[in-house]
């Protein structure tokens, strides 16, 4: 079972990704980043890449796609909030 992160936790993982165009919602105990890419057909094959891990993990973003960019938020709805499963799906979207 997944866990809202800590104070420490936050500082730990939610961090770096800062570095790499995530931010926080405001509002919300989530983050978002926004992804551009060449063409739809890039936009639309890196979601498919992405889907893979989401749907292994079972840890599914909230998305959309417009042509070339695709506007992702991540958040645990079972914690309501951020927990580490956010953090390694954030990592991972940013390694694709």
């Amino acid at each position: 079972m997944n866990e809202r992160l800590s104070d420490t936790g936050r500082k730990t993982v939610l961090a770096p990704l800062f570095d790499t165009g995530w931010e926080m919602v405001e509002g919300r105990d989530a983050i978002r980043k926004t992804y551009k890419f060449e063409n739809f057909v890039e936009a639309f094959g890196w979601m498919t890449r992405a889907a893979f891990y989401a749907e292994k993990w079972n840890h599914h973003p909230e998305w959309s796609n417009t042509y070339n960019t695709v506007e992702v938020t991540l958040t645990t709805h079972d914690v309501d909030g951020l927990s580490s499963l956010d953090a390694k799906l954030a990592r991972k979207m940013d390694g694709l």
